[in-house]
């Protein structure tokens, strides 16, 4: 293992944990949504957001902030479904591993 600005790498892998982390919890409640058969009138929403956020992880160097907006975001859209509740905990659990932004 190398250390590296309080976060841990695998060796060889070069990734992130915390990285790694954020796409398996993106990636969960993606397919939870996609299997969900309820229509509701945000799911586009949450769909766009996890998209971004899938893309930010995939990146390997995502933005805290923006990290944030999308989960308040994809909370907000898909909050009161409590099916989705267990992946959507998952994924603020890993944006959460960010710790907080830099305050200017």
């Amino acid at each position: 293992m190398l250390r590296s600005v309080g976060q841990t790498r695998v060796a060889g892998s070069g990734e992130d944990p915390r990285v790694t982390e954020l796409r398996t919890a993106v990636s969960r409640l993606r397919r939870e949504l996609a299997g969900h058969p309820a229509e509701f009138p945000d799911r586009g929403i949450a769909e766009d957001e996890l998209a971004a956020l899938d893309a930010m992880a995939a990146s390997g160097a995502p933005e805290i902030p923006r990290l944030r907006r999308s989960l308040l975001l994809i909370a907000g859209a898909i909050g009161s479904v409590s099916a989705l509740a267990s992946a959507l905990r998952d994924v603020r659990v890993a944006v959460d591993l960010f710790g907080e932004p830099l305050r200017r």
